[in-house]
């Protein structure tokens, strides 16, 4: 009986097995297998479950005999209801770990595009201009690396001044925000009112909520910085992030045009025109990457700013050529 008993608790183990690596197979098809994986290696221990069945040897016919203990060891065979309730919920955090939301942060988007579109543009329409004055392939590079590291630096430096009076804008507002909740709490309540009429409380609900808000002295103020004055606060080292991102985004924006008169060397023609088709590529791959990163069509997005860079740098080509006569080409 115990040899029996140990071949149908094999049997069970193998079949929890089965059934619980087939449950892991089937419940992402992204990050089932990996995810999978951990919970075996992590709960090896807790899975790891005895079997104990004592019994009489009741066939025996010389009478009662001394029980007999038959122990099973498993690795695979499932546990209690708790314990397996456990795994659930630690290989539900992991997944949910594992498959959070990743959202793009706005302000190092816009600055990457900010750097990167301006440094093209300005350096693109510098050496085209260049080019149409001058032959000279020395020249032509020596102006627009000159606009390069000149065009990066101004920006870096616009961007952590602009970002630095965003944050003392804001700190200003709120400073005047508090004041006002002090000395005129009707008006500002009146305010929050207004606010939630527009998100439709009203009646009962709306006083309730409007209690609750002006209760919390920080969420009463950080309402009205964000829905009444629509400001977004600034993080103190933002303005170092900026200034660098924009800087290095404007270098590497502004070799896209260069590196086709280097590569290509004394053919001004042929330079200038593979400059003009890898600057527009690359502009258009920005915009792409803008509408795939935030909403809207890739394709459009993308056309749309390479009309607008490529339009610009033209606008500088063409006021060289004016004043050269076209000389250069």
């Amino acid at each position: 009986m115990s040899g029996t008993f140990a071949r149908i608790a094999s049997k069970a183990a193998a079949a929890a097995r089965s059934d619980f690596e087939r449950w892991t197979a089937d419940s992402s098809s992204a990050s089932g297998d990996a995810l999978g994986s951990v919970i075996r290696r992590a709960d090896a221990g807790v899975l790891r479950k005895t079997f104990a069945r004592d019994r009489p040897d009741s066939d025996s016919i010389h009478g009662p005999m001394p029980h007999r203990s038959t122990t099973v060891k498993s690795e695979w065979l499932i546990g209690p209801a708790p314990a397996m309730a456990t795994r659930f919920a630690f290989w539900r955090k992991i997944d949910e770990d594992a498959l959070a939301e990743k959202h793009a942060q706005p302000g190092l988007l816009s600055d990457f595009i900010l750097g990167s579109q301006d440094g093209l543009v300005n350096v693109l329409g510098v050496i085209l201009g260049v080019a149409v004055a001058s032959r000279d392939i020395t020249i032509i590079l020596a102006g627009g690396l000159a606009a390069t590291f000149a065009e990066s630096i101004s920006m870096g430096a616009v961007a952590y001044t602009s970002t630095l009076a965003r944050r003392d804008h804001y700190l200003a507002e709120v400073e005047r925000e508090k004041e006002e909740m002090r000395t005129l709490p009707d008006l500002e309540r009146q305010e929050v009112r207004d606010i939630l009429e527009r998100w439709d409380f009203h009646g009962v609900e709306l006083d309730e909520m409007l209690e609750k808000i002006v209760s919390k002295p920080k969420a009463w103020l950080e309402l009205m910085m964000a829905h009444e004055l629509y400001l977004a606060p600034v993080d103190p080292t933002q303005a170092r992030r900026s200034a660098v991102l924009v800087g290095i985004a404007a270098i590497l924006g502004s070799l896209i045009p260069l590196i086709p008169f280097i590569v290509i060397g004394r053919d001004i023609l042929l330079g200038t025109a593979v400059s003009l088709v890898v600057s527009t590529l690359a502009l258009f791959a920005i915009g792409w990457w803008k509408a795939r990163t935030t909403i809207g069509r890739p394709g459009r997005s993308g056309t749309q700013m390479a009309i607008i860079g490529i339009a610009s740098a033209l606008a500088g080509f063409g006021i060289a050529y004016l004043v050269s006569g076209g000389r250069g080409l």
